[in-house]
Parts: structure tokens; C-alpha cells; sequence
């Protein structure tokens, strides 16, 4: 078998020194544009092999790869958010609310003789027990217990922004709570002197009939339900049953120490 020709300098014999070859002599002086000599051009061209770097640049690029990723398995990545009725106020755990009031057990509540019982409850730590009364929603009075539209409003007007939290005025049990012609939805709770709170107009609210309410106790959240003009609470008290003669809920409030 013939051997290919190739430059002397890749030659090397299979044993003993490498031959030794003359060393050219300088060329000669090519002036001031003339570029690198072919030889060095030709030199700088073929990359070195990494020798014994290797071994570590083939490490670093193991490292960067298990280190991009890692996102992917730790949940790095920043999920995208969203916005949600929650975000006003409204939680979506409150929609499931007005459904389960609309069959006939619901709607019927408990009789105020059962409230007298469960108020017993309340009667032994009643007194140790503050805030006694609270104003049931922050908000501004628009409208008082008077006349209004040639007709009077047994209640007042708490105005506030939809999910405003609405509290229970009082200690007391809940009579009724659902939809309620003219509210929209209602709540009913009856106090331990026997007065029955109403509150109207919500569309949100969080409780039942026969739960057992402390005064501050979030009952609702402020809606725009029923006959209403704009998002508020209806607060009305009627003396001694849910059909009893309408107090002026502002001066009641004010008799026990809250101002509106």
C-alpha cells in the first residue's frame, strides 16, 4: 500500500526522535500592507484542543444545563395572576350562599319561642362579654327614620361600597335569612330584650336561621339588592317580634353608646 503524501512536519517515525527540519529563514521585508505571514494566519486558524481543560468545561456545561432546569421542577417560574371577584370584596365562597336558602326549610326559619330558648345561651356571659353594641356597617347615613317619597322609612341608610362587611348590632339569634320581597335578601336577628334587627338590601350573607350571632359577628357584605338606588344597608329594629312597632335604630344605637 502506497502512503499519501503530506507535509514532512506530520510525519513522525514510529520510534526515536522526531527528525529535525531546517527552519526557514525570515522572509523578506513585504512593507508596511502587507498583512501577517500565511504560515501564522494558517496558525491562529486551528483551534488548540482543550487538553486537559476538558474534562471541566464538559462539567461547567453539565452544571448550567441541570441549573436552567431547575425552574422547571421547583415551580420557579411566577404563576400568572388573575383577578377575581375576591379582589372587591366579593369572595367567591359567599356565591354559594344565596342557593342553599331557596328551599322551603330555609325560607320558613325558626319560630321566635326557639329564639327565646337559644338567647338563654347567651344571658350568662352577656355581661362580661364588649362590645355589647355595634354600628353595623361603616358607611354614611343617607337616609333616617322618617318620611320619604310621601311614605315613612322605618329604618335608615348606611351607604358604603359593594362588600363593605355588615356586623351584627347585637347579641342574638337568627330568625330568618334569604331572599325577602323589596330586600332583595334579608337577615333577621332577634336581640335578647326581644327586638328583632333587620337588615337588607345585601347579597352576600353568612348566615342561617338558628345560628347564634355575637354583637360584631360579620353577618353580610353591603349589596344593591331589591328596590335600592345604590349599594347601602337597610337597618331597621321592631320592638319585641318581627312584626312589632318600628324604633328609630339611630337613637336606639345611640342609647347604647354607638354613634353613627
Amino acid at each position: 500500500m502506497t502512503r499519501q503524501s503530506g507535509p514532512a512536519l506530520l510525519e513522525r517515525p514510529a520510534g526515536g526522535p522526531p527528525p529535525v527540519t531546517a527552519v526557514p529563514a525570515p522572509p523578506a521585508d513585504r512593507g508596511e500592507d502587507a498583512g501577517p505571514p500565511a504560515g501564522a494566519a494558517a496558525r491562529r486558524a486551528v483551534r488548540r484542543p482543550p487538553g486537559r481543560r476538558g474534562p471541566l468545561w464538559l462539567a461547567a456545561l453539565v452544571a448550567g444545563a441541570v441549573l436552567a432546569g431547575v425552574p422547571a421542577f421547583t415551580g420557579g417560574t411566577p404563576a400568572p395572576t388573575t383577578v377575581s371577584a375576591a379582589d372587591y370584596g366579593l369572595g367567591a365562597a359567599d356565591i354559594g350562599l344565596t342557593g342553599a336558602l331557596e328551599d322551603a326549610e330555609a325560607r320558613r326559619g325558626i319560630s321566635e319561642a326557639e329564639a327565646q330558648r337559644r338567647l338563654s345561651e347567651l344571658a350568662a356571659s352577656r355581661a362580661a362579654r364588649e362590645p355589647k353594641v355595634v354600628l353595623p356597617a361603616q358607611g354614611r347615613m343617607t337616609t333616617c327614620f322618617c318620611m320619604r317619597w310621601g311614605q315613612m322609612h322605618y329604618g335608615i341608610d348606611l351607604a358604603g361600597p359593594l362588600g363593605t362587611p355588615i356586623y351584627s348590632a347585637a347579641d342574638g339569634v337568627v330568625l330568618r335569612a334569604g331572599p325577602a320581597s323589596g330586600y332583595g335578601n334579608a337577615v333577621w336577628i332577634q336581640d335578647a330584650d326581644g327586638n328583632v334587627h333587620v337588615y337588607g338590601h345585601m347579597r352576600y350573607y353568612d348566615v342561617e336561621a338558628g345560628d347564634i350571632v355575637h354583637a360584631g359577628d360579620q353577618i353580610a357584605k353591603i349589596g344593591n339588592e331589591g328596590q335600592s338606588t345604590g349599594p347601602h344597608l337597610h337597618y331597621q329594629i321592631n320592638r319585641g317580634s318581627m312584626t312589632g312597632r318600628p324604633l328609630d335604630p339611630e337613637e336606639w344605637l345611640a342609647e347604647h353608646g354607638v354613634a353613627i
